[in-house]
């Protein structure tokens, strides 16, 4: 039987997926959360929820009859299911255009009142990236297939479970230099999770259907600045330097031999376009749904870890207005 306050959850164990789940069981919201290995994964999502409110169910195989199962006993889908390299297993094409293509079906078919699909920004102009073609054309599928969709495009968003801040934080500790691709000039807006993860309450609080929102916080920076706020947080100097493109890309075709590549071609490629909203489409700002946390007042909040007093450093947080 299809609960009215039940939200499905696909890719539940990130950043976003732990953050929407404090904020819907604390509102009284009951999730069912999918998650590929419940062994691994079912005690860090279980500690996210108010007791009481959370489903774990684990899915190895997105197969039509376990989704729409799951999609008979809930009222709204949310697909967060993204990555950022591909192995064998998980190809682009696979996860960012055929599963959002068959999860948009199944809501359709089950007749849920919402279908949220999670995309990302600035990927219109880079037709180069096998990332941004495959994010495009789950966006095209999921509005085909579920025309009041809601297509979320948000731009990097940090937090202290992210691979972003963190993984700079790690570098720009260790390493006495820092490459700057493009020259640092490509510019982000990057959002807090807290804040996308309230933008989509608020889209579910308010019933808003068949938008496209492109998901921004208060700031623009550039890649540069970025890391100049991220040294600052941490504590340290470090030369930043920009590198040349042909020795840019041996770089990247090197780091992404890794298990976990610091740098692929495909994310070069991707590095060279603006990262801000692109004017097509409406901000979370045009819908009256604010993002207001500052970038270097929040990294500041987790940075410690990576200072050389640890947890015993003493800094003193400022609040940016």
């Amino acid at each position: 039987m299809k609960n009215q306050d039940s939200i499905l959850i696909f890719g539940s164990s990130g950043q976003i997926g732990k953050s929407l789940i404090r904020k819907f069981t604390k509102n009284n919201y009951r999730v069912i959360a999918v998650t590929r290995s419940i062994h691994q994964k079912g005690y860090q999502i279980k500690t996210q929820s108010n007791y009481g409110y959370l489903e774990l169910e684990e899915i190895n195989s997105f197969d039509k009859e376990t989704i729409s199962k799951l999609m008979k006993k809930s009222s709204i889908c949310i697909n967060l299911i993204g990555i950022l390299f591909e192995k064998k297993q998980n190809h682009f094409d696979l996860i960012h255009s055929q599963l959002p293509s068959l999860l948009s079906k199944l809501a359709l078919e089950n007749s849920l009142e919402q279908f949220i699909h999670l995309s990302a920004l600035g990927i219109e102009s880079a037709s180069d990236s096998d990332y941004a073609k495959s994010k495009l054309s789950g966006e095209y599928k999921v509005r085909q297939n579920f025309p009041n969709s809601v297509i979320l495009k948000p731009s990097i968003v940090y937090s202290v479970d992210d691979n972003f801040t963190t993984n700079f934080m790690s570098l720009l500790s260790s390493l006495p230099v820092m490459p700057l691709y493009y020259e640092g000039k490509t510019k982000f807006t990057p959002i807090h999770v807290s804040d996308i993860s309230n933008i989509i309450f608020e889209i579910i609080n308010k019933k808003i259907t068949g938008e496209t929102i492109e998901c921004i916080g208060p700031e623009v920076f550039t890649f540069k600045e970025i890391l100049l706020k991220i040294l600052k947080s941490i504590n340290k100097r470090r030369f930043l330097f920009p590198l040349p493109l042909p020795i840019a890309k041996l770089n990247a075709k090197l780091f992404q031999l890794m298990p976990r590549p610091l740098l692929t071609m495909d994310q070069l490629k991707l590095l060279k376009y603006d990262n801000i909203a692109s004017k097509k489409y409406k901000t979370n700002f045009d819908i009256n749904i604010e993002a207001n946390k500052k970038f270097e007042y929040e990294i500041n909040r987790y940075s410690f870890n990576w200072t050389s007093g640890g947890q015993f450093t003493r800094k003193k947080i400022k609040k940016v207005n």
